[in-house]
């Protein structure tokens, strides 16, 4: 019964996590409530393993469909997979306990910024020359690399969000780059994990089937209604993050 539960959870957390990221949301939640008495690490090896399949066909499907800067994508990939590597190796040196009380602050600004402005990310107009792009977009690949390796929650929904204030794309097309950035991000946190035998492969198996069908469908939810729609489910993402961590922020400093 708890395989079927979060594999119905895997598939849900493929279709948001398609959109705009945040599917480790749905998933994570339904894992360590699914397998109370496992080891976190593990649980959360196991969903690296799980969501890299979804957000890598995601990728797949977007490349068809929207036409993206491989010329600057390819540093931004690159310095993402490093960034995790090296959040997840200061991972096991510091406590990210200290970002559970601050990271709802961040997410609340974030939500705040992009409802104001209400044209954010509606209009495709990068504004940044290419060398300067592809600069800018290599500092968010290490910095919120960095952030997936160390702690993670909302590291898709923070790559959009930088694409779209930072370098001027829309909502889709942030989506579409923003997945690639996030497979190396997984990729680089997936391999430290498994090497230290902290996944799950016998129910990683189902949930990744389960999480590429969910991944499938919302990527062609996003394709068909474009950048508003994507932006709507980005705003409804943060908000659902917004309550989840103030939540754990809320009992991490009760326990003080």
């Amino acid at each position: 019964m708890e395989l079927v539960l979060v594999t119905l959870a895997s598939l849900l957390a493929g279709c948001v996590d398609a959109i705009v990221g945040g599917g480790g949301l749905v998933l994570v939640p339904a894992m360590l409530a699914a397998y109370p008495q496992a080891h976190p690490a593990t649980l959360f090896g196991t969903n690296k393993s799980v969501s890299i399949w979804g957000t890598a066909m995601a990728a797949a499907q977007y490349s068809r469909r929207v036409q993206l800067n491989w010329s600057m994508l390819g540093p931004a990939i690159a310095l993402s997979f490093a960034g995790s590597l090296c959040g997840a190796w200061v991972l096991t040196r510091v406590s990210p306990d200290f970002l559970r009380l601050v990271l709802p602050l961040v997410l609340i600004a974030v939500f705040t910024y992009t409802l104001v402005k209400k044209d954010l990310g509606r209009e495709h107009a990068p504004r940044l020359s290419t060398q300067h792009e592809r600069l800018a977009a290599g500092v968010v690949g290490l910095g919120i690399g960095f952030y997936d390796g160390f702690f993670g929650p909302g590291t898709g929904s923070f790559f959009v969000f930088l694409l779209v204030r930072w370098l001027g794309y829309d909502f889709l097309n942030a989506s579409a780059s923003a997945k690639l950035l996030n497979v190396a991000s997984n990729g680089a946190a997936l391999v430290l994990l498994a090497l230290k035998g902290h996944v799950w492969w016998h129910v990683a198996l189902s949930l990744a089937v389960a999480n590429v069908l969910g991944s499938l469908l919302g990527t062609r939810l996003a394709l068909k209604h474009g950048a508003g729609f994507v932006r709507v489910a980005f705003l409804l993402v943060v908000s659902a993050l917004i309550v989840k961590t103030s939540c754990d922020a809320w009992l991490r400093w009760q326990a003080l």
